[in-house]
């Protein structure tokens, strides 16, 4: 399951959260994003609780936005220890998404 992040959430969810993480920075506006979408929620699905799938929506939470630097979207963070540990721009396949997970593992 996805979880929905916010500026005031972020710390909670993703930063003290234990375990690795990967958030999705997107818009519903963004056709990029919708289309990564499924992924995202498949890789949920099959991660489940190893790790902390999210979503933030950049409109709505301009400020964890601007504390990343996120100036295209989609764009994927994937966090260890609560720090940025990789990150992919743009629309990608789900293995590419997966070996970046596998590697925080």
């Amino acid at each position: 399951m996805t979880i929905e992040v916010t500026d005031a959430t972020f710390d909670d969810v993703i930063t003290n959260a234990g375990k690795p993480a990967l958030v999705d920075f997107w818009a519903e506006w963004c056709g990029p994003c919708r289309m990564l979408t499924p992924i995202v929620h498949d890789l949920a699905e099959e991660y489940g609780d190893k790790v902390v799938i999210a979503k933030c929506d950049v409109d709505s939470n301009p400020g964890i936005s601007f504390k990343f630097g996120i100036r295209n979207i989609p764009t994927i963070l994937f966090f260890k220890n609560g720090e940025v540990a990789d990150k992919q721009v743009g629309v990608v396949p789900k293995n590419v998404l997966a070996e970046k997970l596998e590697a925080l593992m």
